[in-house]
């Protein structure tokens, strides 16, 4: 092995690592600073010259996420997430419906707006009514995440390594929802029939009166907000690249979602500074280091040569390779986590017979992989932070619910998929 190659690959190796680790006692690092030493080395161990790592951050990504968090910040300051939170919670009539609409609510949200957000706004929320209602708050806070996460495969928005997808692949955003929404809502409701199941004995018949609903939200701005993210949807499934000359294939995602931020800003009443101070930069401080850090690795014969020894194993058939694929995926994304396994994954997909579909294998099991453990996806680690000193969830806790429902959802998602390739070859 030569040695550029070698320091590239130990660079790689430590990076995603200390990325894996939910804490790192011995280092002043988190995460998105864990990975911009990561790119600071590949320059500096004389992998990448300078140019080629600004090279490979991709700017389109970044965009797409800067603008959605920015749209969500205002809806946020509006208070928005609150009171459809209590008003969920007030739906409710009796513990085992409030576990189904936890489930629901938290995944169809996230398809919208983002699995990390809502777990952050909804956790602290939760637990307040639970603690009310005199409810065991685990079989909630899981049913919280869970949901989340499957939900969020929906969308292209519904979480980052689908924004990642989304600008990898070319799929378009219309055409993405309407194979993997159905599959979501159907794995929805798997996941609620299993945590029904696994708690019935823990949850009660009944619970006391909930929280008050009504909190007070600024009504003219959510509407204002609500209607730029319907134009913003909207911006998501149709031409907008032929009345704007400057955008280029594959660049809608990210201008609408930036147009939408502008517009956001415009009308969304709060000043920006207080808006901007709730976008995660940190998250586009991690996707900006793990695009050089992977460029790194990929500038050498590794990655090539890890797909040649692998692709004998993954079978013949096209239902043998997407299992294989699914369950590497599902491996490989709880090992180094979802974002920088897909950062890796994505440079494979064109080697498949069928590359549509294995992108869609590639978000669906790099988005349930993050339901196996607890440091499975942020989302886990979001919710069990906040939850810890009320409800802590140990990591067998977490898999007792975690690895049926990773199992059941990616099996069904995984057969709607190649039930589709079959009868649609367009698709495939």
């Amino acid at each position: 092995m030569e040695p550029r190659t070698l320091v590239a690959l130990v660079i790689f190796a430590v990076t995603y690592a200390l990325l894996s680790l939910r804490r790192i006692p011995f280092l002043n690092l988190d995460r998105p600073t864990v990975a911009l030493a990561g790119a600071v080395a590949m320059v500096a161990g004389g992998v990448l010259p300078l140019d080629a790592a600004y090279g490979a951050i991709n700017f389109d990504t970044l965009a797409l996420l800067l603008g959605t968090m920015v749209t969500i910040a205002y809806l946020r300051e509006a208070r928005f997430f609150e009171w459809v939170a209590h008003r969920i919670l007030r739906t409710a009539t009796t513990p085992r419906r409030l576990l189904v609409l936890v489930v629901f609510a938290s995944g169809i949200l996230s398809a919208l707006f983002v699995n990390d957000t809502i777990c952050l706004l909804f956790t602290p929320i939760l637990l307040e009514a639970l603690a009310a209602a005199r409810l065991p708050p685990v079989p909630y806070l899981i049913a919280l995440v869970t949901g989340a996460n499957v939900g969020s495969a929906a969308t292209l928005t519904g979480n980052p390594q689908n924004m990642l997808i989304g600008i990898s692949s070319g799929i378009s955003y219309g055409s993405f929802a309407l194979v993997q929404a159905p599959l979501a809502l159907l794995s929805l409701a798997v996941t609620a029939a299993l945590l029904v199941a696994l708690y019935r004995r823990q949850i009660p018949e009944q619970f006391s009166v909930l929280p008050d609903g009504a909190r007070r939200v600024n009504g003219v701005v959510v509407r204002r907000l609500l209607a730029i993210l319907a134009l913003v949807l909207a911006g998501f499934l149709l031409p907008v690249e032929r009345l704007v000359p400057g955008l280029g294939a594959g660049q809608r995602l990210p201008f609408v979602a930036l147009a939408g931020a502008v517009v956001s800003i415009l009308f969304g009443r709060y000043k920006p500074a207080r808006a901007l101070a709730r976008v995660d930069f940190g998250l586009l401080l991690l996707f900006s280091g793990l695009f050089i850090v992977v460029r790194g690795l990929a500038s050498t014969p590794l990655l090539d040569g890890l797909h040649a020894s692998l692709a004998p194993h993954l079978g013949g058939s096209t239902a043998a390779q997407a299992t294989s694929f699914s369950l590497f995926t599902l491996l490989g994304s709880n090992l180094v986590s979802n974002v920088p396994f897909v950062l890796t994954a994505r440079d494979w997909i064109a080697a498949f017979p069928h590359p549509t579909l294995f992108w869609h294998i590639l978000a669906t099991a790099s988005t349930f992989a993050g339901n196996l453990t607890i440091v499975g996806s942020v989302a886990n680690v979001i919710v069990l932070e906040q939850a810890k000193d009320v409800a802590p969830i140990g990591f067998l806790t977490y898999l007792r619910a975690g690895l049926p429902i990773t199992l059941v959802t990616l099996a069904v998602a995984l057969a709607g998929l190649l039930a589709i390739a079959r009868f649609a070859p367009a698709f495939g």
